[in-house]
């Protein structure tokens, strides 16, 4: 079975959680062995290409087929930044599926050395600092499109200033397989 296959399944999985709670039946999914396999996704919900909710995990704990459906349900119900979604929305709301690579810890001796490896459009991004913790997948990268954009943004979704440095600052990157349904 193919990866676009894959993605296929993944949608309508995600598709079927958030319409099962509106109580409308399940569009058929094609079975795939990489559904019963631990995987880490994100769940993007957009509206006329604005964004409407954006959940995921970061790790892979749970199968595929069960982090998809619950992601897809966050997004839509308990993203903090949105109220919950309508029934009536559903038709204009389509839903992309991102296939997390696990993350890779980067290395690096300052700021301008971790802002000279980062690779737009490629690489998501996780930030650490103390309690503070935000990432952006690959896709940011079409909003932010500079590595010091990128990395601004990504220190005030963690609360932290734009320009905050420090040597307890911790970087991973991660690559993503994603797919989106159609207009």
């Amino acid at each position: 079975m193919s990866i676009d296959s894959l993605g296929d399944t993944l949608l309508t999985l995600a598709r079927n959680a958030i319409e099962k709670k509106f109580g409308m039946p399940p569009r058929a999914a094609a079975s795939h062995p990489d559904l019963a396999q631990p995987a880490a996704t994100f769940v993007t919900l957009t509206q006329k290409g604005l964004l409407r909710g954006c959940i995921g995990s970061l790790e892979a704990y749970r199968p595929l087929s069960a982090d998809v459906a619950e992601n897809a349900l966050a997004a839509a119900f308990r993203d903090p930044r949105f109220a919950p979604l309508r029934q009536d929305e559903l038709e204009r709301t389509r839903i992309e599926v991102s296939l997390l690579d696990a993350p890779r810890a980067l290395r690096f001796a300052d700021e301008a050395d971790a802002l000279a490896q980062l690779r737009p459009g490629i690489d998501g991004l996780i930030l650490r600092a103390g309690r503070h913790r935000a990432t952006f997948l690959p896709q940011v990268w079409e909003s932010l499109p500079t590595p010091r954009l990128f990395l601004e943004n990504l220190k005030l979704k963690a609360g932290l200033r734009a320009n905050f440095w420090s040597p307890q600052l911790a970087l991973s990157r991660y690559g993503v397989q994603k797919w989106k349904e159609s207009s």
